[in-house]
């Protein structure tokens, strides 16, 4: 997501950067790029408007046109009024109620509601061991209750059983009884979706929140339908008052304007975003970051949360005392490529590293598969200890092996330990790296092939 308006905003933004000296005309043609930009990634005319002339007014701001970094300067009034957009600060899921705490999900069918009720039981189990139970007040859609039941089992968060030809409202009544009885701290109720939003759906939903009485009213709408999820979330929140909006699949080709529309139109916060079909693919909306993405400035802060989830702290300094005395091996190399994989792989971690944003291009024109990763850990995991330890004695018969047991070529074991060689040169330069974001070498060399250029 995003990508379109962070490379457009780049473009503009190079050229004010370069020059000494701003006069109204080149910001005004700064801002009409910013106008093209935003329309062109879907955000809500209304909201573009207001947008450009908040930033009209501050950009011609004495400040700014005094300032030896006009150009900056300019930036920075864009992300402030970015994150203001964008609702200003991250606004937790609300939990301060006597348990068992009630949260509706509502949404169009096909929105993500059914996954994105599991993976907010997940993540209030791990992050705060808060005990859910869901249920599935989805009566229409043909195997809907099987599906919650199914990620139920699969992430052990209790569902309530099913009983066939229960109408949504006994499902709630009997979810909220059950969940008191037996000492649950939340209730998660799946509501149905449509095709549409009609009157029937609207008066489902708001007899199950009179009856409910949620603490959250969560409205889970997939961020690809664009400036029609805008009006979904009007829409909803005009009837049942929603708390907060939950954008799914972000990591899909979206504009991005649902995200930078949504908060400014309805006035509801966005609380969470879906970043993949897995479980533990969910995060946390912070505007301020959101805003730094947008402008290729990446989220450090993002970065370093999904590295302390998936990286053990001791394993980390002992690899670290390993690197400095130039000990890094292939056994090492596994280890971060699985790692790599636990915080969303290569393409998931693009958006998030300061300096990637000039070279995104070339990265898509790479044609990032992430399937390679899979295919190097293969190769790695099919030599002996020895070979991982000492990759000078892979030769050729060794080579034939390894590729044999991994399933892939002798030219892939070779273009691996290319790879590894470059990383192993690229980890004792590290130090290097200052203020300018990752090494190029160390980003080139850690593409599956190892083989983009870059500036």
């Amino acid at each position: 997501m995003f990508e379109n308006l962070t490379s457009r905003l780049g473009n503009a933004f190079d050229r004010l950067k370069g020059r000494g000296a701003l006069s109204e005309s080149d910001i005004d043609e700064a801002l009409r790029e910013v106008r093209v930009a935003l329309l062109e990634a879907d955000v809500a005319l209304p909201v573009v408007k207001n947008f450009i002339a908040q930033v009209k007014e501050g950009a011609k701001g004495k400040e700014v046109v005094k300032s030896t970094t006009p150009g900056q300067m300019v930036v920075k009034i864009v992300n402030d009024h970015l994150v203001e957009t964008l609702g200003s600060n991250n606004v937790p899921l609300d939990l301060a109620a006597a348990p068992p705490v009630a949260l509706l999900l509502a949404g169009l069918q096909g929105s993500g509601k059914t996954t994105t009720c599991a993976k907010i039981a997940c993540d209030l189990f791990n992050r705060e061991k808060k005990k859910a139970l869901m249920a599935s007040l989805d009566v229409y859609r043909p195997a809907a209750q099987e599906q919650l039941a199914t990620l139920g089992r699969e992430a052990s968060i209790a569902t309530l059983p099913i009983i066939t030809g229960e109408k949504p409202l006994d499902i709630t009544k009997r979810a909220l009884e059950t969940a008191a009885r037996e000492g649950f701290d939340l209730v998660l109720l799946d509501s149905a979706g449509r095709g549409h939003i009609d009157d029937a759906l609207m008066d489902e939903l708001a007899a199950v929140v009179e009856l409910a009485v949620p603490k959250e009213t969560l409205l889970v709408a997939d961020a690809m339908t664009g400036q029609d999820a805008v009006r979904v979330a009007q829409s909803f929140h005009d009837k049942i008052t929603l708390t907060g909006i939950v954008l799914t699949r972000i990591d899909g080709d979206a504009r991005g304007g649902a995200a930078l529309s949504m908060r400014a139109v309805t006035g509801c916060p966005i609380k969470l975003l879906g970043t993949g079909e897995k479980l533990d693919a969910l995060e946390a909306f912070h505007p301020d970051r959101i805003a730094s993405r947008i402008l290729g400035m990446g989220d450090v802060v993002g970065l370093v949360e999904k590295a302390t989830e998936v990286i053990d702290q001791k394993k980390a300094e002992q690899l670290a005392r390993k690197i400095q005395k130039g000990g890094f091996d292939l056994e090492d190399f596994a280890t971060q490529l699985a790692q790599i994989s636990k915080m969303g792989g290569m393409n998931g971690l693009m958006g998030l590293i300061p300096g990637v944003a000039k070279v995104k291009k070339q990265i898509k024109e790479a044609n990032l598969d992430e399937s390679l990763v899979k295919h190097q850990q293969a190769i790695i995991a099919s030599m002996t200890p020895a070979e991982r330890r000492r990759p000078e004695i892979l030769k050729a018969s060794r080579k034939k092996r390894v590729a044999a047991g991994s399933g892939t070529t002798v030219a892939d074991v070779n273009r691996l330990l290319k790879q590894f060689k470059g990383i192993s040169q690229a980890m004792k330069r590290m130090g290097k790296m200052g203020d300018k974001g990752i090494p190029t070498d160390l980003l080139r060399q850690s593409m599956p092939g190892g083989s983009l250029k870059f500036p």
